[in-house]
């Protein structure tokens, strides 16, 4: 994480204001945090010569002479919002450890519930993980677990109208869930494959889609929850479950109701909770808008 005089400190939303009381100190931080404080132009990549035009609010490329702003390519692009309420609204979120429903969000910025609906969704995009990820390894435990509304009938494999998710964690390390069509051994086994090292040692539970993994890892422990075991020396999967009680907590008391549609944002939000779960509320915020490059227009959200 970059330190210097330009650094604001800042331990909660008082001083958060206090750090960035205008929009030109929003614009002039996230020049910081995206270019290091060398802005780089959006249209063609020059950062040769950058001029600030109409007060600082707009950069101008002396190259290819076009115009553009510090929140093009972002998860602010085309938003008419001050960066200000954007900088409020991810702190508030990020320091929420469940979450934030739109409707608080909504009071506590002062915009409509379906603006601050569409907000969160942006943030969690600046949420999803990064492709070329480095593989899980050492001791990694994967388990799956059922996320949808309340019903009656049966519950855990098999429920109806409950989506599957599964996840991967490796002990004092990362967490990775996804939500999954079936939860088969073709699938999970994949999944596997492409997340975990070969030279790991695999923790499951019993179920039947796990089996064989001792052939293609270094080691697999299984433990018997149909049976009521839960932990034989090491043999557990205990990371995986408290992470998906802290999915649920947050889903049932903060959101409700979560569609299968948006579900995979909602386990990128948890899953990066979870593995900045040792930073300081300043340091997601910050992390949050260095990961901000990217769009979610509402058309491609609510799927027209």
């Amino acid at each position: 994480m970059k330190t210097d005089n330009k650094e604001p400190k800042f331990r909660n939303l008082l001083e958060v204001q206090r750090c960035f009381p205008t929009e030109q100190s929003c614009i002039d931080y996230m020049i910081y945090r995206r270019w290091n404080g060398k802005p780089v132009c959006v249209h063609c990549g020059s950062s040769r010569k950058i001029y600030r035009i109409n007060g600082g609010k707009l950069l101008k490329c002396a190259d290819c002479r076009k115009q553009f702003s510090v929140k093009v390519e972002t998860i602010f692009e085309d938003s008419v919002l001050p960066l200000q309420k954007w900088f409020f609204a991810i702190y508030i979120f990020s320091a929420h450890k469940k979450g934030i429903s739109s409707c608080q969000l909504g009071k506590d910025i002062s915009v409509r519930q379906a603006t601050a609906w569409h907000m969160l969704h942006r943030i969690r995009e600046s949420m999803r993980p990064k492709e070329n990820k480095s593989q899980l390894k050492n001791i990694v435990e994967v388990d799956e677990t059922y996320v949808g509304g309340k019903g009656h009938g049966k519950r855990g494999r098999g429920a109806e109208n409950k989506t599957p998710v599964f996840g991967m964690a490796e002990r004092q390390g990362e967490v990775r869930t996804m939500p999954v069509e079936r939860v088969n051994s073709k699938i999970l086994k994949g999944l596997i494959r492409k997340n975990v090292a070969l030279d790991s040692t695999i923790m499951t539970d019993e179920w039947t889609a796990y089996n064989g993994l001792n052939k293609e890892f270094s080691s697999h422990g299984v433990v018997n929850h149909g049976r009521k075991e839960y932990v034989r020396g090491d043999i557990h999967v205990n990371n995986m479950e408290n992470f998906w009680s802290m999915l649920k907590r947050g889903i049932f008391g903060i959101y409700h109701h979560v569609s299968p549609e948006h579900l995979s944002r909602y386990c990128d939000e948890f899953q990066f909770r979870y593995n900045s779960r040792k930073d300081e509320d300043k340091e997601r915020f910050t992390a949050m808008l260095e990961r901000c490059e990217g769009r979610l227009m509402y058309k491609t959200l609510v799927g027209k």
